[in-house]
């Protein structure tokens, strides 16, 4: 059964870790965006590039108070290495069981080179701080996809 969520709909309650060894709460939000964003694998090409891209961008999104948390499978110690490697801005956030990614309908079925396995489908939620989905990218491409993202948060505000 595959979960779908919807703008306006609520985000799922959840806690992670974080690689700066804090606990990101969803029931805890106190900036006026987030924007949470599901990726495959650290230190992968397209993987590194959006994680710069938004770590590029950080300070225009601290200018109008929305977080970027990046949520993988990795562990907290790949996360802390990815970090260190390529000079990252933002937190990621560890879901080594899955389950926010399942919650948030993108663990789906993958087709490459023939090969069908499941996966994490790249895709960015913009949430407002009373845990409202304002926007949803699925299938993301990487190229441009963190300032497409900042210009839509900057017109929800």
């Amino acid at each position: 059964m595959t979960i779908e969520l919807k703008i306006n709909d609520n985000i799922p309650n959840f806690t992670l870790p974080l690689s700066d060894d804090s606990l990101f709460n969803s029931e805890e939000l106190k900036k006026k965006l987030y924007i949470i964003y599901f990726y495959p694998k650290d230190n992968t090409p397209g993987c590194t590039n959006e994680a710069k891209d938004f770590s590029s961008l950080k300070e225009d999104f601290d200018e109008i108070d929305a977080e970027i948390i990046g949520i993988s499978k990795d562990s907290i110690k790949k996360h802390k290495n990815f970090i260190e490697k390529q000079g990252l801005k933002i937190k990621l956030a560890s879901d080594e069981e899955g389950n926010v990614i399942e919650s948030f309908g993108v663990w789906v079925e993958k087709k490459m080179y023939g090969r069908t396995y499941m996966g994490i489908e790249r895709s960015t939620f913009i949430v407002s701080s009373e845990k409202k989905i304002l926007e949803i990218y699925k299938k993301v491409k990487v190229k441009n996809h963190a300032n497409l993202v900042l210009e839509r948060a900057k017109e929800l505000i």
